[in-house]
């Protein structure tokens, strides 16, 4: 878009506004004045850059706007993908632990006694039973 195009769209842009800055107005008025002395040319010229710089400005917050939430969404989705992922693997283990006919009450209380146990002995068979298993099935996939 040249010049006279984006002032002519600019100046319209600005005539719909409700309310107007004061360079604004100015810049209003001196587009619609047909015969403009020599300073009130300058004027115009210097109104025509500032509002260039403020579109830009605009442009650029709202740029900046966009690429901050495209990086939450994409964060978001990738905090949902890893939650599903792991929500996935821990049903993997009711599976390998041949637990799936159980209700979810059953597991439930089954997990909340494991987690009152402090007996870091019990904890250690508990993961090396565990870990044989997983060490099993793994080979199994090879």
């Amino acid at each position: 878009m040249n010049r006279d195009e984006w002032l002519q769209s600019r100046v319209t842009y600005l005539k719909n506004l409700k309310a107007r800055t004061e360079h604004q107005q100015l810049l209003v008025l001196l587009a619609d004045k047909p015969d403009r002395s020599v300073a009130e040319n300058q004027l115009f010229a210097a109104l025509i850059r500032v509002e260039q710089a403020n579109d830009r400005a605009t442009q650029a917050r709202l740029a900046a706007a966009k690429l901050i939430q495209t990086s939450k969404r994409q964060s978001q989705q990738a905090e949902r993908k890893a939650r599903a992922h792991r929500l996935i693997q821990q049903g993997v283990l009711f599976d390998l632990a041949s637990l799936e006919h159980r209700s979810r009450g059953e597991l439930l209380g089954l997990l909340l006694a494991a987690a009152k146990t402090d007996d870091p002995q019990r904890w250690a068979h508990w993961k090396e039973v565990g870990d044989a298993l997983l060490a099993e099935k793994s080979e199994a996939v090879e």
